[in-house]
């Protein structure tokens, strides 16, 4: 039993090492107002800035203005409600603090699922039909403009779906926009 004392250390060790890991993102990090274009890429073990094709290192932690924490030495991310999640090699986090993942497999990772493949890919996205008339300069007609609030409508609830609340977010409101601009699609030409 003298090797109990020797035991317990250990234990407490242990348990403060993990302790002090999954707190690094609570850490607080520095606040920073990033360029709304701005990823936090999880590269090579650690996180970088990229801002289009231009990479750079970051020396601390990092807290963005909606209260999302990174710690850029371990890809440990805590969102403001709370729940604390690691990225995966090529997942960032954008300005807003929402995450987006580099493979079908980290995205997996992060909902508990391990049947996917560590090498699948995502599907390649291929736009189909014309290009919009209002390149050009051309004002928006209705339609375009019904088109172009119902794109933002999916992109406001992309970005509540992908809020890691414990409780579902509640997107019956901007369902309800959609709707009613689906509505207005049928009787615009």
């Amino acid at each position: 039993m003298r090797s109990t004392p020797f035991f317990a250390a250990a234990l407490l060790g242990a348990a403060l090492s993990l302790t002090s890991y999954t707190s690094q993102a609570q850490s607080g990090g520095t606040p920073i107002r990033p360029n709304r274009n701005a990823q936090f890429v999880f590269r090579d073990g650690e996180v970088v800035q990229r801002l289009g094709t231009q990479i750079t290192p970051l020396e601390q932690n990092i807290r963005l203005p909606n209260g999302t924490k990174i710690n850029v030495k371990s890809g440990i991310v805590e969102f403001p409600g709370g729940k604390i999640t690691s990225l995966h090699e090529n997942d960032y986090i954008n300005a807003e603090g929402g995450i987006v993942f580099g493979s079908p497999a980290s995205a997996a990772a992060a909902r508990g699922d391990n049947s996917v493949a560590a090498d699948a890919k995502f599907d390649k996205y291929v736009q189909v039909g014309t290009a919009p008339t209002t390149i050009l300069g051309d004002a928006p007609n209705e339609r375009e403009q019904l088109l172009m609030h119902k794109i933002e409508l999916l992109n406001r609830k992309v970005a509540l779906l992908q809020q890691t609340h414990p409780n579902a977010p509640n997107t019956d409101v901007v369902d309800k926009q959609l709707q009613e601009i689906d509505t207005q699609l049928k009787t615009v030409k």
